[in-house]
């Protein structure tokens, strides 16, 4: 099966993809494009995975650039393949040509950016903490730290879980009522006590009002399209033992 890419319109010219599950060499749960290097699947076949996504993005492997996400509002800005043990952010930057870079997601927001003109561009991994802590506004800082001008600068939420299936408790609600009251916009009433919470809402919310020249989500559900995406949540409500990684490229 060939790889299935997800792009944007917004994005223009500039080479980026959504990877979604299509395509892959992994099997079971993994089944398809798994390209997390920290999951229990083969890493022979992650490797395989991976060498037929930087075949895609027109890069060889070894310039297939990724942080070792932790949730975080930490970015990191390369230059040069990197080596050795990857850093640990949840954004990664760049004005080099011919580096590709790369973030997982499993139902947290993708969101590649670029500012075409300025030639750089930008993965960041937003889930709700990293969301919260700042790391849209920080990766924007750090593109403009490289001569981006974010009034320039376009960004895209790829597929993500929707408010429909991202069920949260009240404890949730209080973190983001705590940081801003004005974020109850992002909660619909569920089940008893249950509230549903809209990451993609939410993420464009932070990247608008950081005061980006544009900004779109895909509409991509993670949860509710197991045929093309993995889904942590998912995987969890099935008891299965583990889960793929989507992968999220974006180069110059």
């Amino acid at each position: 099966m060939t790889l299935e890419i997800l792009t944007s319109d917004l994005l223009g010219p500039v080479r980026h993809g959504f990877f979604t599950r299509r395509g892959g060499a992994s099997s079971g749960v993994f089944q398809g494009l798994n390209c997390g290097l920290g999951s229990s699947d083969q890493s022979e076949i992650v490797s395989i995975n991976r060498s037929r996504v930087a075949d895609a993005m027109g890069v060889p492997l070894s310039h297939l650039a990724q942080p070792y996400q932790v949730h975080s509002a930490d970015v990191l800005t390369i230059s040069e393949p990197q080596s050795g043990d990857r850093p640990k952010a949840d954004a990664i930057v760049t004005a080099t040509p011919g580096l590709a870079l790369a973030i997982l997601t499993a139902d947290c927001q993708p969101v590649l950016f670029a500012d075409e003109n300025a030639g750089v561009v930008a993965a960041a991994h937003a889930g709700w903490r990293g969301a919260v802590d700042g790391v849209l506004e920080a990766t924007l800082d750090a593109m403009e730290a490289l001569g981006a001008n974010r009034a320039g600068t376009k960004a895209v939420i790829g597929p993500s879980i929707s408010q429909s299936a991202y069920e949260v408790g009240p404890e949730f609600l209080d973190t983001f009522m705590s940081a801003a009251p004005e974020n109850d916009r992002f909660f619909e009433k569920g089940e008893g006590d249950r509230m549903l919470f809209d990451l993609p809402s939410y993420g464009l919310h932070r990247l608008r009002a950081a005061g980006i020249g544009a900004a779109e989500w895909t509409r991509h559900c993670t949860y509710s399209d197991p045929d093309r995406f993995y889904s942590y949540r998912r995987a969890t409500h099935a008891n299965e033992a583990d889960y793929g990684r989507l992968i999220s490229v974006i180069r110059l």
